[in-house]
């Protein structure tokens, strides 16, 4: 009998050390993590609530402006009313439709529903490109709003070697472009 309540105590402690494990590991991050430089993408922004007690209502995303992205759609969802804002660049982004002179520089979704409610994710879409050809990373701080007012800033950069950041920014590691025709 002893070693049964002492199985059902570690097999209990493992599966709350694997619960806390993920929800630890849950931040906002960008699926896919990669894109072809210099290509159009489809990729998302994956926000999962983290709370327990109130839900996600906003979620701001800026875009690089020093390696902008000429063209950025952003996908519909409802429940959400979505705006954009724009910069006019310093350096115009030569595509084949003409010069570009304002790129976005910021998404912010807002629920107009409820938003996230505790355990729950979504995906935050958009279509860019071409994206920049130069970095090896793009970096979209974002800022994560919940009902009872506090805010999370996913800002923090990861560095090589060192713990991953509580609140680490979400990337976008681009990769070489592919020579294949379709």
């Amino acid at each position: 009998m002893r070693r049964r309540r002492l199985a059902v105590v570690v097999v209990s402690a493992c599966v709350m050390l694997a619960l806390a494990a993920t929800a630890a590991a849950a931040h906002v991050s960008i699926q896919p993590g990669s894109a072809a430089k210099g290509g159009f993408s489809i990729f998302s922004f994956s926000v999962p609530n983290e709370r327990d007690d109130a839900n996600t209502v906003k979620l701001e995303v800026t875009f690089p402006t020093k390696y902008p992205i000429a063209s950025v759609s952003v996908k519909p969802m409802p429940g959400w009313t979505i705006t954009t804002e724009t910069t006019k660049l310093a350096k115009p982004i030569a595509t084949d439709d003409g010069d570009v002179t304002e790129a976005v520089s910021k998404v912010t979704w807002t629920a107009t529903d409820g938003g996230l409610a505790p355990g729950q994710f979504d995906l935050f879409t958009v279509s860019a490109g071409p994206l920049p050809t130069k970095p090896s990373r793009l970096e979209f701080p974002a800022v994560q709003t919940y009902s009872d007012g506090d805010i999370v800033r996913w800002i923090q950069p990861s560095v090589r070697g060192a713990p991953e950041p509580d609140n680490p920014i979400p990337v976008l590691k681009l990769t070489k472009a592919s020579s294949a025709h379709g």
